[in-house]
């Protein structure tokens, strides 16, 4: 992802410096008057004004639609990290269950396995 951001930024830099050489460029070798140079310059704004928005408006929705994307993804990872859990829940009890009746089974077994032990009263 910070990839594609250093890339965008990179882009930007470049379209906009290469706009300020080309304009400069363009003005010191336009054989034109300082009116029309100055309509020129005001076109030239406008044009690169416009060209940023596009572009700004272009990466907003761009980026909106990532993190909607992204979102979703983290929904659905929530939603199946909690299925997994419910079921591991669900194993844990059976085997939970299956323990206390093999220790209710041995309980048992022992206990009619003993003698019993006779009380005396100690007088």
């Amino acid at each position: 992802m910070s990839d594609n951001n250093n890339n965008f930024s990179s882009f930007f830099s470049g379209l906009l410096f290469g706009g300020a050489v080309g304009a400069a460029i363009a003005l010191l070798y336009a054989p034109q008057s300082g009116e029309e140079t100055r309509e020129f310059i005001k076109e030239k704004s406008v044009e690169i004004n416009d060209t940023i928005n596009t572009t700004l408006e272009e990466t907003y929705a761009q980026a909106q639609a990532k993190a909607e994307e992204y979102k979703k993804l983290a929904d659905e990872y929530a939603k199946l990290a909690k299925e997994k859990s419910e079921e591991i829940v669900q194993k844990g009890q059976v085997v939970l269950n299956e323990q206390k009746a093999r220790f209710t089974k041995a309980s048992k077994q022992v206990a009619e396995e003993l003698p019993e032990i006779e009380l005396k009263d100690e007088e």
